[in-house]
């Protein structure tokens, strides 16, 4: 059976990261290329797992939570229930935190509008008094 292989490169070209990034989740323990010689070689399961790793970095989650899910997917071959509802616990975690950032952004927009508006009073009485 001939399984598809790629190199550093490869990858680093199909998903726009730099060789450095790859060789960085190497050392994280979350890709096991094989090697051939000094050169690395990565299968179709680690070209996968890469697509995770940036998909979960794209939601926020981090390379810990990201080696727990594939720990709990190494268990067996296809998931499992444990690792689906530790899933939707960072998923909720995540939309939780978020839900907290947009709230505070509110707050924040309503801090900057009255500070705005004062201080254009300000200017304004400022104006008044010299003119």
């Amino acid at each position: 059976m001939n399984t598809k292989t790629y190199s550093i490169s490869e990858l680093a070209s199909e998903f726009d990261v730099t060789t450095r990034s790859i060789r960085f989740y190497e050392d994280q323990q979350l890709l096991f290329p094989g090697r051939r010689g000094q050169t690395r070689i990565y299968s179709s399961q680690d070209r996968v797992r890469l697509k995770l790793i940036l998909r979960g970095k794209r939601l926020g989650f981090s390379l810990a939570e990201t080696r727990e899910l594939f720990e709990l997917w190494d268990e067996t071959q296809t998931g499992s229930m444990k690792q689906l509802q530790l899933l939707m616990t960072k998923i909720e975690e995540k939309k939780a935190a978020l839900e907290q950032q947009l709230q505070d952004i509110a707050m924040l927009q309503l801090e900057l509008d009255n500070a705005e508006s004062r201080c254009r009073e300000a200017m304004e009485d400022l104006n008044k008094r010299t003119a």
